[in-house]
This record gives C-alpha cells, sequence and structure tokens, in this order.
C-alpha cells in the first residue's frame, strides 16, 4: 500500500512531462524555402550545402606554430573560504615556425606563471558567474600573454584558451 502512491505520482508525473514536451516541441523549419525572396535584384541564392570559396592566402603573412601544453590547468574557485568549483583549462601558445622546442623547454617556468595568473583570475571573480564572456576572456588571454611573454620573450604571439570546463563543488 504504501508503494501505490509513489507509483501513481511517478506515472502521473511522467506522463505530463511527456504531454508537455509534445505540446511544447518546436515546428520544424522547412529548409528548403524559396529563396527568390531573399535576394536582391541581381544576387543569386547560393546553396546551403556548397562551400565558400576563401580567398587566395597572402604569400607575406608569417605562418604561426601553436604549441600545446600537455597536461591541463586545474584552478580552485574559492568561495566563503571553501572550494565552490573547479576550472579546467587546456593551453596553447601561438609561435613562430619552429618555436615549439623553446616552449618546451620553458614549460615548467611558463607554466608556474600561467597558473598564477589564473590563481589570480579566480581569486578577483573571474571564473564566477559567466566566466566565459568575451571580456572576461579577454582579460584572462591578455594577462596569459603577458605572463608567457615574461618567460618566452618575443617567441610568444599569442594564449589560446583550448579547453575550458567548471565543475561546481
Amino acid at each position: 500500500m504504501k508503494l501505490i502512491v509513489p507509483l501513481i505520482l511517478l506515472l502521473v508525473g511522467t506522463g505530463a512531462g511527456v504531454g508537455a514536451g509534445i505540446v511544447l516541441k518546436p515546428e520544424p523549419v522547412e529548409e528548403h524555402a524559396d529563396a527568390s525572396e531573399h535576394c536582391l535584384p541581381g544576387e543569386t541564392q547560393v546553396a546551403a550545402d556548397a562551400t565558400p570559396e576563401l580567398p587566395p592566402v597572402d604569400a607575406t603573412a608569417e605562418e604561426v606554430a601553436y604549441a600545446k601544453l600537455e597536461n591541463q590547468f586545474v584552478i580552485p574557485v574559492i568561495d566563503d573560504e571553501k572550494i565552490a568549483a573547479m576550472v579546467v583549462l587546456s593551453i596553447g601558445i601561438a609561435v613562430p615556425p619552429g618555436g615549439e622546442d623553446a616552449v618546451l623547454a620553458v614549460e615548467p617556468r611558463l607554466r608556474d606563471g600561467l597558473l598564477q595568473v589564473m590563481f589570480n583570475h579566480a581569486n578577483i571573480g573571474g571564473f564566477s558567474g559567466n566566466f566565459t564572456s568575451t571580456s572576461n576572456m579577454r582579460i584572462l588571454r591578455e594577462d596569459l600573454l603577458q605572463s608567457a611573454q615574461s618567460v618566452l620573450g618575443a617567441t610568444a604571439l599569442d594564449v589560446l584558451v583550448l579547453d575550458i570546463l567548471r565543475q561546481d563543488v
């Protein structure tokens, strides 16, 4: 008898969820709409699956190589003297071609500097709330680049945040 009421509630809740999903299902989007109504006179419509042709690459453009730091960075987010979340980042460094060896040669010092920047960023609330906002990520990248350039000099052209994950504890 004690199991009948929870079973009935489970069935009613599941039925209500399925019913709400059916009723609130979005309308299918028509993919082959008449393209002529979206074009200005003299324009032609490009098929959606057509690959756009890229402009020719400038031969004088400087090439860039990327050195991915092997291990991820793990940063605790502290709130009220307790760990509230953990942030995991993968970082890559843009260097001139052949500069990957320079990054690997000083990787321990580079990781130390980058990790300190990330701790500072966490301490000012950079990994709280909307931590992936454009302005927040720009600040983090600029600080990481300054730290990388303090170790690598002009070899560090840019810092790339390859992966970022926040897990609340």
